[in-house]
């Protein structure tokens, strides 16, 4: 397994158990926060090398 199916597979179990445990607005509130926020704590020169490789495999 890729390390990226990992991850995605991680993501999976902890939205399924974040689904349980939480009512389900505060389940896709952290799901989709965490990510926004980390992408926002990026630097720009950051965000524009992670838009450049994203786009590039888009393309593959």
């Amino acid at each position: 397994m890729s390390n990226n199916t990992k991850v995605a597979a991680g993501g999976v179990a902890v939205g399924l158990i974040l689904l349980i445990w939480l009512p389900w607005w505060a389940a896709l509130l952290i799901v989709l926060g965490v990510p926004a926020a980390a992408y926002l704590a990026l630097d720009p020169s950051q965000r524009r090398r992670l838009r450049r490789v994203s786009r590039r495999e888009i393309g593959r």
